[in-house]
Parts: C-alpha cells; sequence; structure tokens
C-alpha cells in the first residue's frame, strides 16, 4: 500500500491511450535512450533501445529495440550483433564503447510488422539504414514513410529542396541539410 500524499483526481487527467503498431514503411528516427539489461532468464543482457520517429505523420512515436548481445545462444548474439552493426553503418559510427555514441544521430528504420505470437500481439520489426539510403519521390509535406507495399528500389540519396536562404543554418533539422 502507498500513501499519494493527496488525492488523485483521474477526472482532471487524461489516460493514456494505447499505441498501435505503426505501419510498415521506412521512417527518420534517432536512438534517444539505451542501457544494457538481464534478460528474463538472468542468464544474459540485452541492449535495449528507445528510438523517436523525426518526421511525417508518426514524429514523435516510440520504437523499441533489443538486441541480444549476450545469450546463451549464439544465434541470439549473432543477429544482435549484426543489428548493432547496421546502426553503426547507418550512424557513421564504427566502433563504439559506449551505447550513447549512437545518441540523436538521425537514420532509416525499415518497419514492419510483426504479427501475434506466444501470447504476446502484434509488434513492429527493425532495419537500420543510412538516412541517405531512404528513397523519398513524395512532395515534402507527405509523411517520411514509404508503403511495404511499394516495389523495390535501388537505395539513392535522398534529394530534399535548398532551404531558403535565411542565414540560419539551425533552421534546417541536421537529417534534411545537404551539407
Amino acid at each position: 500500500m502507498a500513501n499519494l500524499g493527496n488525492t488523485f483526481d483521474a477526472t482532471t487527467v487524461d489516460p493514456l491511450k494505447p499505441h498501435d503498431v505503426l505501419p510498415p514503411g521506412r521512417y527518420a528516427v534517432q536512438i534517444v535512450d539505451s542501457e544494457m539489461r538481464v534478460t528474463k532468464d538472468g542468464m544474459g543482457q540485452y541492449l535495449w533501445l528507445e528510438l523517436d520517429v523525426l518526421e511525417g505523420e508518426y514524429a514523435g512515436r516510440k520504437l523499441f529495440d533489443r538486441l541480444n548481445l549476450i545469450n546463451n545462444n549464439p544465434t541470439a548474439v549473432e543477429i544482435a550483433q549484426r543489428t548493432l552493426s547496421s546502426i553503426c553503418h547507418a550512424v557513421g559510427r564504427m566502433q563504439v564503447a559506449d551505447s550513447q555514441e549512437l545518441h540523436l544521430v538521425p537514420m532509416v528504420a525499415d518497419v514492419k510488422v510483426k504479427p501475434p505470437q506466444n501470447g504476446y500481439g502484434e509488434s513492429n520489426t527493425l532495419r537500420y539504414l543510412p538516412l541517405e539510403q531512404q528513397p523519398d519521390t513524395r512532395p515534402a509535406t507527405a509523411p517520411t514513410q514509404m508503403a511495404a507495399s511499394a516495389p523495390a528500389t535501388p537505395p539513392q540519396a535522398v534529394s530534399t529542396p535548398a532551404p531558403p536562404a535565411t542565414g540560419n543554418a539551425s533552421a534546417t533539422p541536421p537529417w534534411k541539410r545537404t551539407s
């Protein structure tokens, strides 16, 4: 039992609404938090990642990933290491000693939807790409995502129109700057 110190009135605060999984597509994201956590069985550790979607219809939404870097299952470790390597390549940091070195660097998350299994609902799976590999043929006002049903296209650089010359380079988000 815990005394809250005063009476909480739930009628004055909107309740949290559950978020559905993000639809399949490619999203500009950045890692905003990470930590090593112990696995449920206590025999290993995984790198927990929190990512923010940076733009488009889902800007501000969170994505999460877990990389089983220390595990008795060598396949799980190999998958985690390959995923970490993809993140390092996507953000341009080939050697990292602390996951914080990967924070706040924009990249692309290729998001898929994993169907419900083992008593858990739908979830997102992520694949990481450098930001310049995101094909973008839509107008600048469209959300930054590409439908999963779209035909595969070879990677190409994002061509973003140059911002108006205002003398303030910081007005353009870093992931949209051309140089």
